[in-house]
């Protein structure tokens, strides 16, 4: 390769190089940002997970007065699972959105944010982990 050949493949490398950084730090600020609430089919749990998959809201309605606990807390879990699901395919859309499907880069953060908040249970569809209907 001759000089003027070699500076043009180093000066586009590093454009794509800081293209690729703008776009991960936007992408890491707009999965920081994110936040799910989830609502059981019977509206008895509301639940509100961040970026994390961590709970931060938890709002119980008066139906919870009415059943059994046991049934209440297996209700909350189950929508915490399911909040957790939609944040990483929301998370998911996010990274294919700002660092694209063909990257590696991209697929491997999609798998760890996927591992992360998605539980095998829920993977599998686990019924002992499903909302009870009643």
């Amino acid at each position: 390769m001759d000089p003027d050949g070699a500076r043009e493949h180093l000066a586009a490398w590093k454009g794509n190089i800081d293209r690729l950084a703008v776009d991960t730090r936007r992408m890491s600020d707009r999965l920081q940002e994110l936040r799910v609430t989830a609502t059981d089919t019977n509206r008895m749990v509301e639940v509100t997970v961040d970026s994390s998959g961590s709970l931060v809201n938890l709002s119980l309605g008066e139906r919870t007065q009415r059943v059994a606990p046991e049934v209440v807390a297996r209700t909350i879990m189950a929508t915490i699972r399911e909040a957790k699901g939609q944040l990483a395919e929301k998370s998911k859309e996010i990274i294919a959105d700002t660092l694209g499907t063909e990257s590696v880069a991209a697929r491997e953060i999609a798998d760890r944010v996927e591992q992360q908040l998605t539980p095998p249970d829920l993977a599998a569809g686990d019924p002992d982990t499903s909302p009870h209907r009643w």
